[in-house]
C-alpha cells in the first residue's frame, strides 16, 4: 500500500487502531451515512472545520479498511510542533502536510496532493481553510474547486461534523468529553463547465444542509 510507507509495523497498527478507538470514546461520536456508505473507492471527504481533533474524528469514523486509504490534509505548522504530533501525523494519520507559511513556487498544494494520493488513496480537507465558531459554515476557499479541475473523477462527499467546537474549543489542550455527530452526506462531482464560484457555494451548502438533517 503506497500509504502509510513509513509506519508498516504491528506496533503502529496497533496504534492506529487504538487511537481510532480513543476518538470515538473520547467524541462519542455518532455516525450518520446519508444516501452514501463507506466504500474504499478514492474520495474526497470535505468538512466543516471547527477543532483540531476533526481530521482525527473523521477518519476515526471510517471503517478500518477504509480509513487505511485515507489521508488528512492538515497544517504543517501545527501537527510537526513536538515529536509526539509529527510522530502521529507522519507515521500513524499518514497526513499530507500543507506549509501554510510559505509560498509554494515549485508546487502548489493541489499538485502536492494530487501527486500524494496517486490513483488510491482518499483525502480529508476542510474548505473553509482554518477553524470556525461552529456557528456558521465560512466561505470555502478555491482549493477544493481546483483539485476536482484536476481530477474530476474524484467523488466529493460532504460531511457534517457537529460539537468539535465545544469538546476541544479553540485555545485548550484538552479535551472535553461531549457527544458529537458525524454525518457523511450523498457524493457529488464537479460538472463539466461549472464556474468555481458556482461549484464552491453548491458544495457548501451540501455540508450545511447535513447540519439540518
Amino acid at each position: 500500500m503506497r500509504g502509510y510507507a513509513g509506519g508498516r509495523g504491528m506496533d503502529t497498527n496497533l496504534l492506529r487502531n487504538f487511537l481510532a478507538l480513543f476518538a470515538r470514546l473520547l467524541s462519542g461520536a455518532s455516525v450518520r451515512w446519508i444516501d452514501s456508505q463507506p466504500d474504499t473507492c478514492q474520495r474526497v471527504y470535505f468538512a466543516n472545520h471547527t477543532s483540531h481533533l476533526d481530521a482525527l474524528v473523521i477518519w476515526s469514523s471510517l471503517p478500518q479498511e477504509v480509513r487505511m486509504l485515507t489521508r488528512p490534509v492538515a497544517a504543517k505548522d501545527y501537527w510537526t510542533a513536538g515529536r509526539i504530533r509529527r510522530y502521529l501525523a507522519y507515521q500513524v494519520f499518514n497526513a499530507i502536510l500543507i506549509d501554510r507559511t510559505e509560498i509554494k513556487v515549485h508546487q502548489s498544494p493541489v499538485e502536492m496532493m494530487i501527486r500524494e494520493i496517486a490513483h488510491e488513496s482518499s483525502l480529508i480537507v476542510f474548505p473553509e481553510g482554518g477553524r470556525g465558531d461552529g456557528r456558521e459554515i465560512g466561505e470555502f476557499k478555491s482549493g477544493l474547486y481546483y483539485l476536482c479541475k484536476k481530477r474530476p473523477d474524484l467523488e466529493l462527499i460532504p460531511v457534517h461534523i457537529d460539537n468539535m467546537n465545544r469538546i476541544l474549543p479553540r485555545g485548550e489542550v484538552l479535551p472535553v468529553p461531549l457527544l458529537t455527530c458525524i454525518t457523511f452526506g450523498p457524493p457529488l462531482w464537479l460538472e463539466a463547465r461549472e464556474a468555481k464560484l458556482d461549484f464552491l457555494a453548491r458544495a457548501r451548502e451540501a455540508v450545511k444542509r447535513l447540519k439540518e438533517l
